[in-house]
């Protein structure tokens, strides 16, 4: 694995960039641009470098056939003013649109591809149909560069099959995230806490299974918390419950307590008597976490646990964050979810490392107004980070590793 650098000089080279531009639209509008802007360093890098960029990236989940609201023609425009320059948008993936939109480039000249997922090939699990697509893709660059972190556990075609294809690279921000995670896996500085939240428990079973064994602290809230109150014998009223999942709590509390892990839970609950939408006004109110009424649910860890969280964070040295602490899109439910942010920027003022980790936590830190230079990383793969975390090889990783 290295750098890009290991390319040697990319002037007048065509390089295909994988980049992780899946930002989310309201129509045409960007409403959160943060993985753009993580994609912009390396894109400028080999630019400026006198390189042909050829980006490819993804945008939602289109079954392989062209849908006008997953196009990628808003991020091209928004692409184009972060560097200072416009960038050609080829109206396909691989034909004759890509192929002139790559002709006409000139030196460190950027274009950006269509949604690569308009292709069949591009996620399909048959290693021919995919490499065909690959192949294509492989055609129009000599060289390849992987910086879309928020793909890499995924065997896709822009992803896997064309590094096989083609002198590859590992990109700036893939090479970044790599490094944290690193950290957080390997002799992590201590006190390690892991901050988990979201909806389900099921989603994060491979990292509190890993990370039990590393951290010191595990805080547990969001939607994920109800199963784990429910396998302490408490009641959880309407709240999100997996109860398949009530004796994999069970036991992972009982291993903590036994290697002297603390799994910190919420003492108290803001709950309301329905999900917030845009016909209901919210009507929260603070109940005891062992006390939530059968007719309410919870939507953030309480004002309490808000506090007791902070302080469990106080001293932590290296922490990594995944997952909201409750609906911090609605005002009334985002306490929690800013009380853990704002205890993470203390521990970078302190000169320890925070880490973001993508996903729901990534949006919620941006949309609660923080300043993205007061954490020490944000991950742009929710994803990728928690499959990394769990021990799992990550495909479009191992497949630069010469």
């Amino acid at each position: 694995m290295s750098d890009y650098s290991s390319l040697g000089d990319v002037a007048g080279k065509r390089v295909l960039v994988r980049s992780d531009l899946n930002v989310p639209l309201d129509g045409t509008a960007i409403t959160d641009d943060g993985r753009i802007r993580a994609s912009v360093p390396t894109i400028k890098a080999l630019a400026d470098a006198g390189a042909r960029v050829v980006v490819t990236a993804h945008l939602g989940r289109p079954k392989g056939a062209p849908e006008d609201r997953y196009s990628l023609g808003p991020v091209a425009a928004r692409l184009g003013e972060l560097l200072g320059a416009d960038v050609a948008f080829a109206t396909d993936t691989v034909g004759d649109s890509a192929r002139a939109t790559v002709d006409g480039l000139a030196d460190g000249q950027v274009a950006l591809l269509e949604n690569v997922r308009f292709n069949p090939g591009e996620t399909s699990k048959d290693d021919a149909e995919r490499g065909a697509f690959a192949d294509e893709l492989a055609s129009l660059a000599d060289a390849f560069v992987s910086d879309g972190f928020g793909v890499v556990h995924r065997k896709q075609a822009s992803v896997y099959d064309v590094a096989q294809r083609l002198p590859h690279a590992m990109g700036a921000l893939v090479s970044t995230e790599i490094d944290v995670l690193r950290r957080l896996t390997v002799d992590p500085e201590r006190p390690y806490v892991v901050v988990l939240g979201g909806s389900k428990v099921s989603d994060k079973l491979g990292v509190i299974d890993n990370l039990l064994d590393k951290a010191d602290k595990l805080l547990i809230g969001g939607g994920m918390v109800f199963t784990f109150l429910k396998a302490q014998g408490h009641e959880v009223g309407k709240s999100l419950l997996e109860d398949d999942q009530l004796d994999v709590c069970k036991a992972y509390l009982q291993r903590a307590e036994e290697s002297g892990v603390q799994i910190l839970l919420p003492g108290d609950i803001v709950v309301d008597t329905t999900f917030p939408s845009s016909d209901v006004t919210p009507d929260p109110r603070v109940v005891p976490a062992d006390q939530i009424p059968a007719d309410a649910l919870g939507l953030d860890i309480g004002p309490a646990s808000g506090a007791d969280f902070a302080a469990a964070l106080a001293d932590a040295r290296t922490v990594f964050w995944n997952g909201p602490m409750g609906v911090f899109e609605v005002p009334q439910f985002a306490d929690g979810t800013r009380a853990v942010a704002e205890a993470l920027t203390k521990v970078t003022d302190q000169g320890g490392l925070s880490v973001v980790g993508g996903g729901d936590s990534a949006a919620a830190v941006r949309a609660l107004g923080f300043d993205e230079a007061a954490f020490g990383h944000i991950s742009t793969g929710g994803g990728a980070s928690l499959e990394y975390l769990e021990g799992k090889e990550l495909p479009g990783i191992t497949v630069l590793e010469d």
